[in-house]
């Protein structure tokens, strides 16, 4: 070996050893910092709600009601005691306070999110995995996936939750439902180019069962793309969920959610637009932050874009 193939010998290895791990790459990336405090936040507010919320969201009084942000009113207690209050982010037409109950609604929203996106990897990842890798089984799944996703996401859910009685778990399978298909699809795609390494088709040839090679050399492979594709089910499952509450087919009123404070909020909108803008403003903010890790992860983890990084 010559002195410049040396020379070019330890330049690559000097190269692969400065080269950051794929975490400090994470850690470094400001989409993912941004978009990861704020959510940091909101699942501490999510999590400290019964001492930040300054009342019980369910509890109003006629007298207090439509009251502006920042004004005094009363609010009798179970106990039957009438207590002096100041409304922060005001009362609606019920004289509720509007921001114990969006800060209660982080939880509920954070919750579905989250939810939602496991139940969609789990049904998704399973059936894409079969998919790709058992040739008789791909046309009929993808056709009956074909057929979800022809039906727009939205009207699944009404229709689920219509048939179904309202409750937090009718509304994550019927938000997860319609995800599933797009899962199925990528799990899938990512199947077909793996089981074509010559590492998979060592494992087939030397008598390894198929369910020991999707769970040891496929689904590895396939946690990157499905963690950025899970981000963005979060935030898709929020969305829906307060669009549902929103049109009064979602959770019930008497649980406190962003869509069900802007729901009730909107007959007076013109009079009292606070009744929608600070749910509305918690939406935006969470929704925003889930697509801003999504999309930091996206740069990190994908091998094409992080070379940009």
């Amino acid at each position: 070996m010559d002195a410049k193939q040396l020379e070019a010998l330890s330049v690559e290895s000097a190269t692969i050893v400065t080269q950051p791990s794929t975490w400090a790459r994470v850690r470094r990336n400001g989409s993912v910092r941004l978009g990861g405090a704020v959510l940091l936040v909101l699942l501490l507010v999510a999590l400290a709600a019964p001492w930040l919320g300054t009342v019980d969201p369910s509890l109003f009084d006629p007298v207090s009601r439509d009251l502006t942000p920042g004004k005094t009113g009363e609010i009798t207690t179970l106990d039957g005691d009438t207590l002096q209050h100041r409304f922060i982010m005001g009362s609606d037409s019920f004289g509720r306070d509007i921001y114990s109950r969006v800060i209660y609604g982080t939880r509920v929203s954070l919750l579905v999110g989250v939810c939602t996106a496991i139940v969609a990897l789990a049904f998704g990842i399973a059936l894409g995995l079969v998919s790709g890798f058992v040739r008789w089984l791909d046309g009929p799944l993808m056709r009956v996936m074909d057929g979800l996703m022809a039906i727009p996401a939205i009207l699944i859910a009404i229709a689920l939750v219509a048939m179904w009685r309202g409750s937090l778990l009718t509304v994550i399978i019927a938000i997860a439902i319609p995800e599933i298909p797009r899962v199925t699809r990528l799990v899938r795609s990512l199947v077909l180019t793996i089981r074509e390494e010559p590492y998979v088709e060592a494992a087939i040839s030397l008598g390894t069962p198929t369910i020991k090679i999707m769970w040891r050399h496929i689904l590895p492979n396939t946690v990157a793309p499905l963690i950025v594709q899970g981000t963005f089910i979060c935030a898709s499952g929020i969305l829906v969920e307060a669009i549902l509450s929103f049109l009064g087919v979602g959770l019930p009123p008497d649980i406190p959610t962003w869509g069900n404070v802007m729901a009730e909020g909107r007959a007076q909108f013109n009079q009292y637009p606070h009744n929608i803008f600070f749910p509305g403003i918690f939406l935006a903010v969470t929704v925003l932050a889930v697509n801003i890790l999504g999309d930091g992860l996206r740069d990190t983890l994908d091998p094409k874009m992080a070379k940009r990084v």
